[in-house]
């Protein structure tokens, strides 16, 4: 504040020495009022709220001493200063009675001109600083009361408790009072098993400087995590005279740090079973082929042992792909229904057909019970197979070979329908009821299998039964006992088709067509291309773009098959390439690629492609995206 806005009260019952005191305060640059009387004074004080009064001590109402305790007194005038002149009660007594009553500074008569502006100075600075300390004082206690960390203040020596902030009990569940009587409190709080390794800590924060630990508060049979660090509070010579100290709650990291091991487990165990599944169809495969290339050709039955080896484990590979796909999905929340009137048939035949490999490998028995009249359901007939078969396929896999496999589907209320998976395999501990459908969990494995499946089957078993407003239960007995996954979800009126599958009789492609097969993976084209030779279509074969767009040019092919991942120019850039052609404009275009989520196909579409294929694509889905009248039922 400048001195010019500076108030002072000038009180003194002699007209002269007012005046001349005045003057000298003027000619400072404060600005002043007057007072002749010990009553005026307290008026003007509690309205005008001067800084700071310089008062006479010899009234002729009231005593200069007694106005000052008034001043003093009055919550609203408390902070004003006062300075007590005197020319008759100079001596050692007057002055100490006159600090007594409450005065900041006593002056005896005469009084210099410049000893009276440094006396004022001088308790003007005094009361900026003790404003400035109380503000501060006051934005600290604001901080710290609204705060969740305990703030703590303590003496050097005995490290006696100055202060402790309201968060100490909520987080220690220990009442305030209670510290504040014995600073030693808080000790029982701390988990018996770090105790005495934080007293230890605590004790040394003088010889050390510095603590820093994490601990276990136990409160009422919860156990929570605080970090507690403390540090010497230092003065303007570097001289330690307070400890400081801040506990904070640090459960939330712990468990978050918890759940991430665990994590990192979870994803070492999914790795290692994915690197074991994708090995396992790889070996029977590679042996099929070995096979093929060694049997001669009129060894027929050889020939299709092994291809059957073949499909059923490019099959199994199929699966494990779309599991992962499905699982990017949900974890996206891009996992759609294509919901429409199913009747139960639909759903349990393809269902049981996916998982029938496994269990003629296992040599089990399926036994399948069906309600002898039709039920139609309202929901995604593709994910509707998918949970039963999951289901099946869980229960071959953790079956012992010659096991018995029920699948029962019953109507217990007339809009409810139960679907019944049962067992007699090695059924599931209790710990893994509680988690067998969480993702990439797994239970128990049979005597001839380690590791078995990627442990997402039931994970997605369990969404999309949510996802059709249905509920899924696990029972067992226990190890060795069987185990039964019942799914129950609600039946619906029937409703129109959204979304038709393909047309299973649509016509396949007829032989004698020009068709241009691209693709980066020679063995993968070239495979493909003897395939549609082998029906009587003409096939181009390129390794990129370039070689397309000349074969186009030279043959004028009827459709062309692109993979998206081509060298140098993609199969997007090249569709559009191949559109942007007058001559070329009308050759039908599929897209023939790993990649399946709908921002894929829409990118395709929005490229020229008619049709989008992911590989590996069956033959039969093949030939209809080349056949123009079955387009509209491919897979897009």
């Amino acid at each position: 504040m400048a001195i010019s806005e500076i108030l002072i009260l000038n009180v003194d019952d002699n007209d002269g020495a007012r005046y001349v005191k005045t003057r000298i305060l003027q000619s400072a640059g404060f600005q002043v009022i007057e007072a002749a009387n010990g009553t005026d004074a307290l008026e003007l004080a509690r309205k005008a709220k001067p800084a700071l009064v310089l008062l006479d001590v010899k009234l002729p109402d009231i005593s200069g001493i007694e106005v000052c305790r008034r001043i003093k007194a009055d919550v609203s005038t408390a902070t004003v200063l006062v300075l007590q002149t005197s020319a008759a009660l100079i001596g050692r007594d007057d002055k100490i009675r006159g600090l007594d009553g409450g005065a900041d500074n006593y002056l005896a008569a005469p009084i210099e001109a410049d000893e009276l502006i440094a006396n004022v100075n001088a308790l003007l600075r005094l009361q900026r600083t003790q404003t400035e300390l109380r503000n501060s004082e006051e934005r600290f206690r604001q901080l710290t009361d609204n705060i969740d960390d305990v703030f703590w203040m303590f003496g050097l020596g005995d490290q006696q408790l100055l202060y402790a902030s309201p968060a100490y009990e909520p987080l220690f569940g220990r009442p305030l009072a209670q510290l504040q009587q014995s600073p030693d409190d808080w000790v029982a709080a701390v988990h018996g098993d770090d105790r005495a390794l934080v007293v230890d800590g605590w004790l040394g924060v003088l010889e050390n400087g510095f603590y820093d630990q994490e601990y276990r508060l136990a409160l009422d049979g919860k156990i929570r995590w605080v970090r507690d660090r403390a540090f010497l509070v230092r003065d303007d010579q570097q001289q330690p005279y307070r400890i400081a100290r801040i506990t904070s709650d640090i459960s939330g990291r712990k468990n978050m740090e918890s759940l991430l091991r665990a994590a990192d487990e979870n994803k070492n165990d999914f790795l290692a079973t994915l690197a074991h599944e994708l090995r396992n169809p790889l070996s029977p495969i590679r042996n099929a082929v070995t096979l093929m290339n060694t049997v001669p050709l009129a060894n027929g039955e050889a020939h299709r042992q092994a291809r059957e080896v073949i499909l059923r484990q490019v099959s199994h590979l199929s699966h494990l792909v779309d599991d992962l796909l499905d699982v990017a999905r949900i974890s996206e929340g891009k996992l759609t229904l294509r919901r429409q009137d199913v009747e139960l048939h639909t759903v349990v035949e393809p269902a049981v057909e996916t998982v029938k490999a496994l269990i003629d490998a296992r040599r089990h028995t399926l036994t399948v019970t069906l309600p002898p009249q039709p039920v139609h359901l309202n929901g995604d007939p593709v994910r509707l197979s998918q949970i039963i078969g999951n289901l099946l396929h869980n229960a071959a896999k953790f079956t012992d070979p010659g096991g018995q496999i029920a699948l029962a589907i019953t109507l217990p209320q007339p809009d409810r329908l139960r679907i019944a998976v049962s067992d007699n395999g090695i059924g599931i501990t209790s710990y893994n009821l509680a988690r067998i459908f969480e993702m990439f969990a797994q239970g128990a494995s049979t005597q001839d299998r380690v590791h078995d499946g990627l442990g997402i089957g039931l994970s997605l078993v369990s969404t999309l039964v949510e996802m059709h407003g249905g509920t899924v239960e696990v029972q067992s007995d226990g190890i060795g006992k069987g185990s039964t996954f019942v799914v129950e979800l609600p039946l619906q009126p029937a409703v129109a088709a959204v979304a038709a599958g393909p047309d299973a009789t649509a016509p396949l492609a007829p032989a004698g067509r020009r068709l241009l097969l691209v693709d980066d993976n020679v063995d993968s084209v070239s495979v493909m291309g003897e395939l549609l030779k082998t029906v009587g279509h003409e096939v181009y074969t390129a390794n990129n773009a370039a070689e397309a767009i000349a074969l186009a040019h030279a043959h004028h092919p009827d459709a062309a098959v692109l993979d998206l991942g081509l060298p140098e120019v993609d199969g997007y850039m090249l569709a559009r390439m191949l559109r942007a052609e007058p001559a070329l404009a009308g050759m039908r275009l599929i897209a023939h690629t790993g990649y399946g989520s709908s921002q894929d196909r829409e990118r395709t579409r929005a490229a020229g492609f008619d049709v989008h294929l992911v590989k590996p694509a069956k033959y039969e889905e093949l030939e209809r995206a080349l056949w123009p009248e079955a387009s509209s039922s491919a897979a897009r």
